[in-house]
């Protein structure tokens, strides 16, 4: 299970879920700075933006549960590549959640009438490596199964 290269794969896609939690996904500069993450609410602003913000906070943990029960599951290749395609669509929800949130709370500032710089920060770039790292694993995961199938045959 552990000596199997999609294992360190999943496992390595799921620290990048949980770590990308703990760093701010933007970061927005004016007369303060503000450091936008999971479960960051900003005073006055919309509904959208802390929901998404919270809808990130959930997809992000959702993704690294996952891709450690996709490990365990190496006996069932089937029901592994399952879980790895719902870690790819995790993702996604993640990465979009955090860009809206981002979006609109970009056009909040500007709503202000004070200038704003903004650009990515840790968090966004911890997320990025995540769906290559899906793809070698279900890549890994194939082959495995090519191998079984043709031990089957002899």
């Amino acid at each position: 299970m552990l000596t199997r290269i999609q294992s360190l794969y999943l496992f390595l896609a799921a620290l990048l879920a949980f770590g990308s939690m703990t760093q701010p996904f933007w970061l927005f500069q004016s007369s303060q700075t503000i450091l936008f993450g999971d479960f960051t609410q900003i005073q006055g602003a919309s509904v959208i933006v802390t929901a998404f913000s919270m809808a990130g906070g959930i997809f992000s943990p959702l993704t690294g549960i996952v891709a450690i029960a996709a490990i365990f599951l190496f006996n069932n290749r089937k029901l592994q590549l399952q879980l790895i395609l719902l870690c790819i669509l995790l993702f996604a929800g993640d990465i979009f959640s955090g860009l809206i949130a981002a979006h609109f709370l970009n056009e909040f500032l500007h709503t202000g009438g004070t200038a704003v710089t903004h650009h990515p920060s840790n968090g966004f770039f911890m997320l990025l490596p995540e769906p290559i790292l899906f793809w070698l694993a279900s890549t890994g995961v194939k082959k495995d199964e090519k191998i079984a199938t043709a031990y089957k045959r002899l």
